[in-house]
């Protein structure tokens, strides 16, 4: 996704209405950003509650949305990279479609040898 739609999607994140952000089985919403944020920031959920002390939703749901889109950065701009490469894309597919009918072949034969065809 583009770090628009990474934003929108965590702006319509799921939260529950006592706006407190702390984790809690009660709170899944919450939870799992406080994970999420956890995570890519390599805090730990009690860092992470303090951190976010006092804020709101809105802030919280913003702040966890730039540390995903910050995290995935240079993993989006190698995707581009590479999907840009035709030249690199086309080896790739190559390379797989000549292991898959290796396989394929070496599997066929099996079958036929257990099956007691013939192969010529």
């Amino acid at each position: 996704d583009t770090p628009e739609v990474i934003l929108r999607k965590f702006k319509r994140a799921v939260t529950d209405s006592n706006n407190c952000i702390k984790y809690s089985d009660e709170s899944s919403g919450i939870s799992n950003l406080l994970t999420i944020y956890s995570a890519f920031t390599n805090k730990t959920i009690p860092q992470a509650e303090q951190e976010f002390e006092g804020l709101g939703y809105g802030d919280f749901k913003l702040r966890v949305a730039e540390a995903v889109i910050e995290k995935l950065a240079p993993v989006q701009e190698e995707y581009k990279k590479l999907l840009n490469d035709k030249g690199y894309l086309e080896s790739v597919y190559k390379e797989g479609a000549a292991k898959a009918q290796y396989k394929a072949r070496k599997t066929l034969s099996k079958v036929y040898r257990k099956v007691g065809f013939v192969q010529r």
